[in-house]
């Protein structure tokens, strides 16, 4: 099965892959590394996630936040790639960051949202190595925050 049908098998809408609002690119293509710009937590009706997770957010909310983040970064990869996510080899690494309390230790479980989703969407080709780090303040006061290389065909 192709990582197309098995979007939409697991009935996923991609969010609109939007354009950087400061001096960066979404993504770069060095060699066969793709790297995506970090992936703001944004709602379905295109809404901040905001709050800090052990105050404003459950660890459960903030894994739906971060879920939010790997499906704006799989929709910046398959505009990266022109549409064709056949050219996916495998994603190396997310890093996640969650704007949480300086108590809250479940940052792990916050960035399985994005993990999962790109687990699930790719398969073998989407297991990563990833970084899951407590931040004080995100921009815009943003709950998660995640970034992402993949390995290109």
């Amino acid at each position: 099965m192709n990582f197309e049908d098995k979007i939409r098998e697991l009935k996923i809408e991609l969010p609109e892959a939007k354009a950087p609002v400061g001096s960066y690119v979404a993504t770069k293509i060095v060699g066969k590394l793709l790297y995506v710009s970090g992936q703001i937590s944004i709602d379905a009706n295109g809404e901040l996630i905001k709050g800090k997770v052990g105050k404003n957010l459950t660890t459960d909310e903030a894994y739906k936040a971060a879920e939010r983040c790997g499906l704006s970064i799989i929709a910046q990869v398959k505009n990266a790639c022109d549409s064709d996510l056949s050219k996916i080899k495998s994603c190396i690494k997310l890093t996640g960051f969650v704007n949480s309390t300086e108590d809250y230790i479940e940052q792990p479980k916050v960035i399985n949202g994005a993990s999962d989703l790109i687990a699930s969407v790719f398969g073998e080709a989407g297991m990563h190595t990833r970084a899951a780090v407590s931040a004080n303040s995100l921009p815009l006061g943003v709950s998660v925050e995640v970034d992402a290389i993949f390995e290109i065909n």
